[in-house]
């Protein structure tokens, strides 16, 4: 495994750019490791309403990036107190394994004193129950990341501020708000590591990962100037665009909205003419298509329960959704109760 040194940039829309280059670009044979650390700013999943999931006076106030990633999963806050880790390899068939992925992560906490620290739920690490990492992932052409940030010092109370939370979500964890259910990491490390700064617990990380005492044992992959260039016309191209990061939000006239043990997903359309005439599909779920696939396949389709069963046969929905069955979707869009 190679390692990435971002040069200490903390613009999100570079970083995230950064990460989608390395995936998209076979550099090495070997697995890359990056690590980043972001200026305030909201990292939202690639198939979230953004407008739904930030409180955006408050952003604007604040001045907090908002940048939509390539990945699913949920919207998250970042600042100098969080770091970004990103296990980027081939993808060899483990897209949402999180354990594997977040394993050597949990056994250098470990030795660094956050014995309790572990894997739950979907895509969740904690520590006495309460959450200090989230984790995502993203693949394309054969490639992929496994990403997740860690709350080392974060502001926690600017967590609650600069989101928007599903009732939904908080309703389904039994849990009354999202500054109830997380928590620093930094308070249950060795107190030899409370007093370091985000960037030294970060580096500290990263010799555990890779089993060496000093940095310039770290494999390391330096990127060209031509990849750095690369890098900042992706940034230019889609992390730094408004129409990628909030893009339109038509209104629609149905919606359709769940919580499965997967994620929320969450359906809507216009319906012309008994047929389906505009519709998007948001949701945190960890798709491995591009949803704008089952979107177009959907257009046109009669809003009756016999012709959406017939189109869902067509659709892979355990790759674009995840452990989901075509009847339960159909449950969800057709069941008056929802």
């Amino acid at each position: 495994m190679y390692f990435v040194d971002n040069q200490n940039n903390y613009d999100a829309s570079f970083n995230i750019a950064l990460e989608t280059y390395l995936v998209e670009n076979r550099l090495v044979d070997e697995p890359i490791l990056l690590f980043y650390i972001n200026d305030p700013s909201i990292i939202v999943g690639r198939n979230q309403n953004t407008i739904e999931e930030v409180n955006q006076p408050y952003v604007e106030e604040k001045g907090i990036r908002v940048v939509r990633r390539m990945s699913g999963g949920g919207a998250v806050y970042h600042d100098r107190g969080n770091f970004s880790f990103c296990f980027i390899k081939d993808d060899d068939g483990s897209f949402r394994d999180f354990n594997s992925f977040t394993k050597p992560v949990i056994e250098a906490l470990h030795k660094m004193g956050a014995t309790s620290a572990k894997l739950e739920g979907r895509n969740d690490l904690l520590i006495d129950g309460k959450k200090f990492s989230g984790n995502a992932m993203y693949a394309k052409d054969g490639r992929m990341t496994a990403h997740g940030t860690i709350l080392f010092d974060a502001d926690l109370d600017e967590v609650t501020n600069a989101l928007k939370p599903n009732k939904d979500k908080i309703e389904s964890k039994g849990i009354k708000s999202i500054r109830s259910r997380v928590t620093n990491i930094k308070p249950f490390v060795d107190p030899k590591y409370q007093e370091l700064s985000t960037e030294e617990f970060r580096d500290l990380i990263l010799l555990e990962i890779f089993g060496v005492k000093d940095r310039q044992d770290v494999p390391e992959l330096k990127l060209t100037q031509d990849d750095w260039d690369k890098v900042m016309e992706i940034r230019k191209e889609r992390f730094n665009n408004w129409e990628w990061n909030y893009g339109s939000s038509p209104t629609f006239e149905v919606q359709k909205q769940r919580k499965f043990p997967f994620g929320l997903v969450d359906f809507r359309f216009n319906v012309t003419k008994g047929r389906i005439e505009d519709i998007k599909i948001y949701g945190d779920f960890f798709g491995l298509g591009d949803i704008q696939d089952v979107e177009k396949a959907l257009i046109g389709v009669k809003y009756t329960r016999e012709a959406f069963d017939e189109a869902f046969k067509d659709i892979d929905v355990h790759k674009y959704f995840g452990q989901v069955s075509r009847e339960e979707l159909i449950q969800l869009l057709f069941d008056e109760s929802k």
